[in-house]
């Protein structure tokens, strides 16, 4: 967000996730999670679970090297603890300060439109105020379009987006409007409300056309491996989407998982997905692909066995 207002040459430190641009990974990292994010998503999701339980933050914050970094502004959120580095852990940092602290900008995006707020707000905070406002007006006329020809295509296929794979759980925040910008019909997840947990018997249940696999926090690669445990439950094999190969595959890293300017380009992505006849922006194979259902190993193993 920053770099696309322009700010980039400001920057001092970043996350251990910030990565975009790619020449960012030159910053110093002031962060690091407590679990091991290469693990498996099932062990992940176990990791998390006892650091919560314990009243455990997931991240550390360096306070030393924040410090001796002496930013003026820190920017961090507040609408996810267990995804992010979040404002208790900045603030908890910032204690141990000598002199004066830096100002600190949290973000708190649920929908779009809050994300393009929080546009205009991370602009003000730089002290340019017309970047943030010439961005945002660009953004919107790119929502608009797309939201006007998806509109116009025939069909709106139902569609499951599935933000974690063991256990499952749905995208919810803004993943329901762009889908509906997109000119599909989310059936799991509430714009504005943070992901909801999901049974497989509720996603049998609804049968969507289209299955969406998005893991917080993965890349395409990455959600590829994960992708196979899917293929191993005896439902799977069941679903209108499997049957029909609508099975994708998306960059949720990169793309979908950030609330920044990147979420526009998640919403061509979903475009070229849903409605190929209509849109093709050139995002398949890199940000995007089909997830191949009758040729995953596991899922055929499953099958025979049942």
């Amino acid at each position: 967000m920053v770099c696309a207002l322009g700010g980039g040459d400001r920057l001092v430190g970043r996350s251990h996730e910030c990565d975009t641009p790619a020449w960012v990974l030159r910053l110093p990292v002031c962060t690091a999670p407590r679990v091991d994010a290469e693990a498996p998503g099932r062990d992940i999701d176990r990791s998390i679970r006892a650091l919560l339980e314990q009243a455990l933050s997931v991240y550390h914050v360096d306070p030393e090297r924040l410090s001796g970094l002496r930013p003026d502004l820190i920017i961090t959120q507040s609408l996810c603890e267990v995804c992010a580095v979040s404002l208790g852990d900045v603030e908890e940092a910032l204690r141990s300060f000598v002199g004066s602290r830096p100002a600190l900008l949290s973000l708190q995006p649920a929908r779009l439109a809050d994300v393009f707020d929080d546009i205009v707000r991370v602009a003000d905070a730089l002290g340019e105020p017309g970047r943030g406002r010439d961005l945002v007006e660009g953004l919107r006329r790119r929502v608009e379009t797309i939201g006007a020809s998806a509109a116009a295509t025939r069909g709106s296929p139902t569609v499951a987006c599935i933000e974690w794979i063991e256990p499952l759980m749905a995208a919810g925040n803004w993943m329901p409007e762009l889908v509906a910008l997109a000119g599909g019909v989310s059936l799991f997840g509430e714009a504005g409300r943070h992901s909801p947990w999901m049974t497989w018997e509720r996603l049998a249940a609804a049968d969507p056309e289209v299955i969406l696999v998005l893991p917080c926090g993965f890349d395409l690669e990455r959600t590829d491996r994960e992708a196979r445990a899917l293929a191993a439950r005896p439902e799977w094999r069941r679903l209108r989407a499997v049957r029909s190969d609508r099975v994708f595959l998306v960059d949720g890293r990169l793309y979908f998982n950030r609330p920044g300017p990147g979420l526009v380009t998640s919403l061509e992505i979903l475009a070229e997905i849903l409605h190929p006849e209509a849109f093709r922006f050139g995002h398949q194979g890199s940000a995007w692909r089909a997830a191949g259902t009758a040729r995953l190993p596991v899922g055929r193993t499953a099958e025979k066995e049942g």
